[in-house]
């Protein structure tokens, strides 16, 4: 059979044959699109985590460098100019992303907020814009010169310092742009190497990843100059007395508790304590932290203030710190808050959000019930779904931390679903041409209400004038209705009435009606 004519069959199972593989082929290529995406989603969540860091590093830098200018000040105004090169570079390679996406006429997902990965397959974009044959395009030599002048620039301003050596080895390291060898042994440009024939996507992510590279190397060099000029003996003077209380507010008759501690917790004995213009019994009070515990009376409603003096010893010599603190004090409760978190009724055969609190009580120490109330997830949330009665009842009670008990009450009206608003084009009577309403979808709306309860209409009638009316089924005209509308007159009334809906919860009451002028 090999060399003779193929039968029409045997046709059709080759070509089947050859579509199949094509598919796979498609599948497989849109499942790398797509790890090239996940790619760089981390590369571009990466930078962001990093730069928050590097703002934090450069800020304590600076704080250094006002306190201690001999040490850091010399470090903190590299810090600074690092900062700046790296800015400029990473704009200009953020500049190099929008331009490829704007080459591509690639958009960002409004609704997901991610690129369309599986259609980023275009190679030609850059390899237009930066290749023409071997060489580089001026486009091309501009990447390559930006790159450069970003190494160089970084590189002077660490200067020959000896203590910066690893630093800068493992700086050139990252931004090498020394030749690549393929997988034919051949020696190509890095340019060429890296973005020459790559889907659009791979190119995006290699762009982000050259912006981490960057973040990263920001990173390095602020915690190699942290490192290499911390000094570990911090003057306490450097230190600020911290108030902290074991929670915001007190009711009235209550104690203080809480206690102050330094900028950071040193482990430094004390030789002095008072708040207030009393002492403190250090035996008592400090614990192996270095804080020291606080216990006084609250005083009566209102804010106060904390005010002493916290003593430690330095090069032989007391050093006082001043301890400042405020504090709030709150009556005891005595009602509860409790709130319907869309209105001040609830509605019958819907799940009603609610939350319930007490004043100053902590959720754990709070409990509430009543017909239909269940416990949501979140503090103080719940749920109501109420079926008979006119009105309920919610019923509080909250344990205060001396284990004593309060409670409140609150009635709720309950209501029905209000009566939905039949629609056709978003009206209630609107003006629409006769192919409008032959095609139109009959709609109820529940107009004013907060819950999202979406209604299906199941049937409804249909009158013209002069004729009998139709009843339909579903939320479109049958054909008998479509009959009786071609006989209409033009400026004549088309009714729509008793439009029957279901939710997917409570029985709904009828539509009020549509009324149509035709305009044609």
């Amino acid at each position: 059979m090999a060399g003779g004519k193929l039968s029409a069959r045997q046709k059709m199972i080759n070509l089947m044959y050859l579509v199949f593989i094509a598919m796979m082929a498609m599948n497989m290529s849109k499942e790398v699109l797509s790890a090239f995406g996940l790619m760089e989603a981390k590369f571009a969540s990466a930078n962001v985590v990093t730069a928050d860091m590097n703002e934090k590093l450069l800020a304590n830098l600076e704080v250094k460098a006002e306190e201690k200018p001999a040490e850091f000040a010399t470090a903190a105004n590299k810090a600074k100019e690092i900062s700046v090169a790296s800015d400029e570079f990473f704009k200009y390679l953020e500049s190099l992303k929008t331009q490829l996406l704007q080459k591509g006429d690639y958009a960002i997902d409004p609704k997901t907020g991610k690129l369309p990965f599986e259609a980023m397959d275009k190679t030609d974009i850059l390899d237009e814009m930066w290749f023409t044959g071997d060489r580089l395009t001026k486009e091309g030599q501009a990447v390559m010169a930006k790159i450069d002048a970003y190494k160089s620039k970084v590189k002077s301003i660490i200067g020959n310092d000896v203590k910066y050596q690893k630093a800068i080895e493992n700086f050139e390291n990252r931004f090498s742009t020394a030749q690549e060898e393929n997988k034919d042994g051949k020696k190509i440009d890095w340019l060429d190497y890296h973005f020459k024939g790559f889907p659009a996507i791979a190119s995006y992510t290699k762009l982000t990843a050259l912006q981490n590279d960057v973040k990263v190397t920001e990173a390095n060099m602020f915690n190699v100059f942290l490192g290499n000029t911390l000094d570990e003996a911090v003057s306490l003077k450097n230190y600020t007395a911290i108030v902290i209380a074991d929670k915001s507010a007190f009711f009235a008759g209550e104690k203080f508790q809480g206690k102050v501690v330094l900028g950071k917790y040193a482990n430094v004995t004390p030789t002095g304590l008072s708040v207030g213009g009393s002492s403190v019994d250090l035996e008592k009070a400090i614990d192996s932290t270095g804080a020291a515990r606080l216990d006084f009376g609250v005083g009566g409603v209102g804010e106060h203030e904390i005010d002493g003096v916290f003593t430690f010893l330095e090069d032989g010599k007391p050093l006082e710190i001043p301890i400042k603190g405020n504090y709030v004090v709150v009556p005891r409760p005595n009602s509860a808050t409790i709130s319907a978190d869309k209105m001040n009724v609830v509605y019958r055969g819907v799940v009603n959000p609610m939350t319930i609190s007490f004043a100053g009580v902590p959720d754990n120490k709070v409990s509430a019930s009543g017909a239909g109330l269940k416990r949501g997830s979140g503090t103080g949330k719940y749920t109501m779904v109420p079926t008979s009665g006119r009105e309920v009842t919610i019923n509080v009670t909250a344990t205060l931390d001396d284990g004593s008990k309060v409670s409140d009450k609150a009635v709720f009206r309950i209501k029905d679903i209000p009566k939905p608003s039949g629609q056709m084009a978003g009206q209630s009577n609107p003006k629409l041409p006769r192919n409008n309403v032959a095609v139109g979808k009959v709609e109820a709306v529940l107009e004013d209400f907060d819950f999202d309860l979406p209604l299906t209409v199941t049937g409804f009638k249909m009158k013209v004038e002069g004729k009998p009316s139709v009843t339909c089924s579903g939320n479109r005209l049958n054909g008998a209705a479509k009959s009786a509308l071609a006989s209409a007159k033009r400026g004549s009334q088309v009714q729509i009435f008793d439009i029957k809906s279901r939710s997917n919860g409570p029985a709904i009451k009828p539509a009020s009606p549509i009324v149509i002028e035709l305009t044609n």
